[in-house]
């Protein structure tokens, strides 16, 4: 199996709530594969598509009540501490929920966490490791 990953698609509560945190918080743009049942936003090589949780859920073949914590986080890099400070200040603004504010990090970066309104972690990070 190749080393990729195409797509992420999360399973969320209310996929018009969803899609306006992304387009008016993120500023991002859905693509015009969207349909009023799942919406896609091609990013940089990858592509992040929103599903209504249940309709995931079935999907998959699994129970749609997605309790507890998710072990995994979304992350974007910026190139600098200052630029984590300012994208956070921005989507603090826009309405993001701030999980962790702007610090340094055991691993010798900077970073933050927020919150899409499904609870999807999103590190937002500089790491001086992969100039």
């Amino acid at each position: 199996m190749e080393q990729r990953i195409t797509q992420i698609t999360l399973g969320v509560k209310n996929l018009q709530r969803a899609k306006d945190f992304y387009q008016n918080v993120f500023g991002w743009q859905p693509t015009a594969s969207s349909t009023g049942g799942i919406v896609f936003f091609q990013l940089d090589g990858i592509q992040l598509a929103l599903f209504p949780q249940e309709s995931l859920a079935d999907d998959a073949g699994v129970p749609a009540d997605g309790k507890g914590f998710r072990r995994f986080s979304l992350a974007h890099n910026v190139g600098s501490e200052q630029e984590v400070d300012e994208l956070v200040a921005l989507l603090e603004e826009k309405g993001a929920t701030i999980m962790k504010r702007p610090e340094k990090t055991f691993w010798g970066g900077y970073s933050s966490y927020i919150a899409d309104p499904d609870e999807n972690l999103w590190e937002i990070a500089y790491n001086p490791l992969t100039k």
